[in-house]
């Protein structure tokens, strides 16, 4: 008898558990949201420190007169347009340029190079991209750049480091409006 009931005891069980509704799975949360605004909140505090290391650097530079760009960095001219002869370049206009680039303590990077670049159309470093606009034909300026107006947290795979601030010198030989390239 006690088998009996014992038995009973486990076919009710069973039969109970087996016949409730399977529970939907629901996906595991990951705190995914407040792992980016930490992250966040950290490139703030590294972009405000390194910001405060290049406003002291330009401050102890006491021959070059460094003027500051709504966009982030800082730039000087080397050689200016004083004559106003020439337009600065647009969008989708096509300009002829050559540029080094080297850290902020003078060490060459990279050389100069020529290349052409269609005005806010093509990839380039971001700080440059509103540089160029606004040069004019025939000038020189040297940009100083924050590293995430630059090559950022990546750096560049070769020769700038992560987080590297850096200078480029930027000479603007000639530009194409739109206009010209549409003739063309």
């Amino acid at each position: 008898m006690k088998h009996k009931t014992t038995f009973f005891i486990l076919i009710t069980l069973l039969i109970t558990v087996a016949c409730e509704k399977p529970e939907a799975r629901r996906p595991k949360q990951h705190g995914t949201t407040n792992f980016y605004k930490e992250v966040l909140k950290e490139n703030k505090k590294l972009n405000a420190l390194e910001k405060e290391r290049l406003e002291k650097w330009i401050s102890q530079d006491t021959i070059t007169e460094y003027k500051t760009s709504p966009h982030g960095f800082w730039y000087t001219y080397v050689t200016k347009d004083t004559l106003g002869l020439s337009n600065s370049p647009k969008t989708e206009d096509v300009v002829l340029l050559s540029y080094s680039i080297s850290d902020i303590n003078n060490r060459l990077i990279y050389e100069r190079r020529e290349i052409s670049y269609k005005v806010d159309k093509e990839d380039f470093i971001p700080a440059l991209q509103d540089g160029i606009k606004l040069m004019k034909k025939g000038e020189t300026i040297t940009f100083v750049i924050p590293s995430y107006r630059a090559f950022g947290v990546i750096g560049d795979g070769n020769e700038i480091a992560v987080n590297q601030p850096i200078q480029s010198t930027v000479t603007l030989i000639d530009i194409k409006s739109k206009k010209d390239n549409e003739i063309n």
